[in-house]
């Protein structure tokens, strides 16, 4: 059997309001976290405890996410100003 190997280039990674997007998804899951806390009782007495902790956890690395595309956008943006700078200067 031999290996599938693909007859094209890979197309270009698409993108986004990246920030926007985390950022988002982080407030949805605190939003979410903070809606089941007033159940906290029902949820122990059901053994659906893991949801409300689960919703914490999303809104925590959520804050590492926001965090890490913050960096990796503002390091784009530095990437293509010196690309700018320096193709200005061959000119």
């Amino acid at each position: 059997m031999t290996k599938w190997t693909p007859t094209h280039e890979a197309p270009e990674p698409l993108e986004g309001p990246v920030v926007a997007t985390i950022t988002g998804g982080t407030i949805v899951w605190f939003v979410l976290f903070l809606a089941q806390l007033p159940f906290y009782g029902w949820y122990r007495d059901h053994g659906h405890l893991w949801w409300l902790w689960t919703c914490l956890a999303g809104g925590g690395l959520g804050l590492i996410g926001v965090w890490y595309v913050r960096k990796r956008d503002a390091a784009i943006k530095r990437h293509a100003a010196a690309k700018a700078a320096l193709d200005a200067e061959q000119r």
